[in-house]
């Protein structure tokens, strides 16, 4: 849970006169989720957040999804997707719709260059930098990101992600329809991380200092429940000079998250990392495995009953996938309703391990998740027959 931070100038009360060194008033303004009862931030612009000079539709970008039919379990390769234009891909426009349903839209995205203004009013965004480095500039200030990254970006937050370095930035988005944030049995009833948790305060990164832009007639474009809107606003949005609250955009990389273990295999909420409007997002690290002296170290066999699983393979090797032809940058999608497990010879392989060098980010969803453009890109159609290695695709 982000904790109470304040950067930049503010007044000591809130809601009371604070003036620039002309004499002017700063403008305030709150940033507040679920109306007026939970986490904000109070934010302090030079100009009027409010002045607005233009507004026009801007069509949609990400493309339908399919229903996954025949329902089989599927391989994508990310590291298969092209775009048209790689050279002027950025993180917002140049995003491609690998899955969606009610609650989230997934979406991945190798920009080249910087991206527009943008604010996402439907919900908080989670990123994850597979690879690369970003500056992402936001009104809270910038917030440097590189590769194992996740980010956390709050409802309504304007911002831009700004590619740095010499390797190519690769980005897995989750857009939700509602909020993201740490699981709750995680934290206190005054919202601190508790000591069970597997990451706390101190490994989260927030803006810790204003990004103070000038610009008149200055686009940002908005996603909202209706569409896409680009707004033109009189003054450049980066022109606060002061907040504090709770409600900002925050990073914590996935080296951080300190892995729970037991004598026998544990399940995957133990590996969960944040929860939305109906997923959760869980990160499998690099860990000693099971210590029992008959432990099977790969996962059972095992059917969602309630939840599609979604598993993009980030770095080391991932024991149970091996023979499958799943690699870096792969993603496996197994849906409720299959039976799934480790790859044969996986079992047998595994016993006696003590250690696992792998690190993979997985989205449970509680609604079937349906295929995008993108996905559809990127399949591998021999992996459903991997288990039997025998069927229509397979050779």
């Amino acid at each position: 849970m982000p904790y109470y931070r304040a950067v930049g100038s503010i007044p000591r009360k809130r809601h009371t006169q604070f003036r620039d060194p002309d004499g002017k008033l700063y403008a305030e303004e709150l940033m507040g989720v679920e109306g007026f009862s939970s986490d904000s931030a109070l934010l302090y612009h030079r100009h009027l957040p409010t002045a607005i000079v233009n507004a026009e539709v801007v069509a949609e970008w990400r493309g339908t999804t399919t229903a996954n039919q025949p329902l089989k379990p599927r391989h994508f390769r990310t590291q298969d997707l092209k775009w048209d234009a790689p050279a002027e891909v950025d993180a917002v426009t140049g995003r491609r719709l690998l899955f969606g349903n009610a609650d989230v839209a997934i979406c991945f995205t190798a920009p080249t260059t910087a991206s527009p203004l943008y604010r996402n009013a439907f919900g908080d965004e989670l990123l994850y930098v597979q690879t690369g480095a970003a500056v992402i500039e936001t009104i809270y200030g910038p917030l440097a990101v590189a590769d194992g990254d996740y980010v956390v970006i709050p409802t309504s937050c304007t911002y831009r992600v700004v590619p740095t370095g010499p390797e190519q930035l690769r980005l897995l988005v989750l857009e939700a329809t509602g909020h993201i944030g740490p699981p709750k049995r995680y934290l206190s009833s005054k919202g601190q991380f508790l000591e069970h948790a597997p990451y706390c305060e101190r490994d989260q990164r927030g803006p810790t200092e204003p990004l103070l832009v000038e610009g008149t007639d200055v686009e940002v474009l908005v996603r909202h429940r209706s569409g896409l809107t680009r707004f033109t606003y009189a003054n450049h949005p980066f022109d606060v000079v002061g907040w504090d609250g709770c409600l900002y955009p925050w990073a914590f990389n996935v080296r951080d998250f300190e892995p729970i273990t037991g004598r026998v295999h544990q399940p995957p909420p133990v590996h969960q990392t944040f929860e939305g409007p109906n997923f959760v997002v869980c990160s499998f690290c690099p860990r000693k495995v099971d210590y029992h002296p008959l432990a099977v170290p790969v996962p059972y066999n095992h059917a969602n009953v309630d939840s599609d699983e979604l598993m993009f393979y980030v770095g080391g090797n991932y024991e149970a996938r091996k023979g499958s032809g799943i690699g870096l940058g792969s993603m496996s999608l197994h849906p409720s309703g299959c039976t799934h497990g480790p790859q044969p010879g996986a079992v047998e392989a595994s016993l006696g391990a003590d250690y696992f060098d792998e690190t993979a980010v997985m989205v449970d969803t509680f609604r079937p998740l349906e295929l995008g453009e993108a996905a559809q890109d990127c399949e591998d159609p021999r992996y459903a027959w991997s288990w039997a290695r025998r069927g229509p695709d397979w050779s």
